[in-house]
């Protein structure tokens, strides 16, 4: 008699596993350079001279915070897309965790390259919401994946709370 663990994900063949990492990775990795992109040449300039919340992290912070975060939820999007391309909810699940992800890119646009706290408050307000909504997707079919989203949405939480903090203070 086998025993196997309930995990929800079948397993598929070995040659499936390099081309699903690649393509649950591809979409974060290409979200958080273009994050990168908009971000960095405004953090020095016209980020350091806005007046901040006291609860707002050291600069160093975001980086490794961050590079978690979108391990996880590449870990996170693997687990979906390994699962039966038949299974209930699972096409939507991957078209709202994509939809999200692409509002977390926007927003590093929308905030720094544009300049505008206002502008990132009207696409993290959302993005939050389509990161829940994944969660909730996730939970029905891998509540594994699911879990591995909770920080992201904890931490875009709190960036919702100091980007809207910002621009309270900077009028």
């Amino acid at each position: 008699m086998e025993l196997r663990m309930n995990t929800g994900i079948e397993p598929l063949p070995h040659r499936n596993y390099v081309a699903l990492a690649i393509l649950a990775t591809a979409p974060v990795i290409l979200a958080a350079a273009l994050g990168t992109f908009a971000t960095m040449p405004n953090i020095s300039g016209w980020y350091s001279t806005l007046v901040k919340p006291s609860f707002s992290p050291p600069n160093w912070l975001f980086a490794p915070v961050w590079t978690a975060l979108y391990v996880s939820m590449a870990y996170a999007f693997f687990r979906i897309l390994h699962l039966d391309i038949s299974l209930p909810g699972r096409t939507a699940a991957i078209i709202v965790f994509v939809a999200q992800l692409t509002l977390n890119a926007t927003w590093s646009f929308a905030f720094f390259a544009a300049q505008s706290p206002f502008v990132g408050l009207l696409v993290i307000i959302p993005l939050e919401s389509l990161i829940i909504a994944s969660i909730i997707l996730f939970a029905q079919i891998d509540r594994v994946a699911a879990i591995c989203l909770w920080p992201y949405a904890a931490w875009v939480g709190f960036a919702t709370l100091l980007n809207a903090w910002i621009w309270l203070l900077n009028p």
